[in-house]
């Protein structure tokens, strides 16, 4: 049997250590709501990175996490620390055997001033798109 992941590694620049220690308020609310979701998400990791003057958060996965748990949480972040500019992440779909179609990722761009997308792509979609789109080239490149 084949187990499956979602790995991501990224830093979210919430201003100020005092706003990052809020922050780690936030993110308990947010574990505690999901932990009643039925079921939950496989959510995040958080921590306070002091190398990074105090204000960077380490948002991470464990074995596997939730992309959207992520989004949601640095929208949360953006409203109520009043962040602006663009923010963005990755992350990348792993499966411990070699599966077809086990392996992907993907990538979100957000407005955190909007609170909005600003681009996504996943690229599952993006291989199936771009292979249907030149049918009948075998090999070439």
């Amino acid at each position: 049997m084949a187990d499956y992941f979602t790995h991501f590694s990224c830093l979210l620049d919430v201003g100020t250590p005092k706003n990052a220690a809020r922050a780690l308020d936030l993110y308990t609310r947010m574990m505690e709501e999901n932990a009643a979701e039925d079921p939950p998400s496989e959510a995040f990791l958080l921590s306070i990175q002091p190398e990074h003057g105090g204000a960077q958060l380490w948002i991470r996965d464990d074995a596997t996490g939730d992309p959207q748990a992520v989004i949601d949480f640095v929208l949360r972040c953006a409203a109520e620390f009043g962040l602006s500019g663009r923010w963005g992440f990755q992350w990348a779909n792993t499966c411990s055997r070699p599966r077809v179609d086990a392996f992907r990722g993907g990538a979100q761009v957000l407005d955190l001033g909007r609170r909005k997308t600003v681009a996504w792509v996943a690229t599952d979609g993006w291989l199936d798109r771009t292979l249907s789109a030149g049918r009948g080239r075998r090999g070439a490149s």
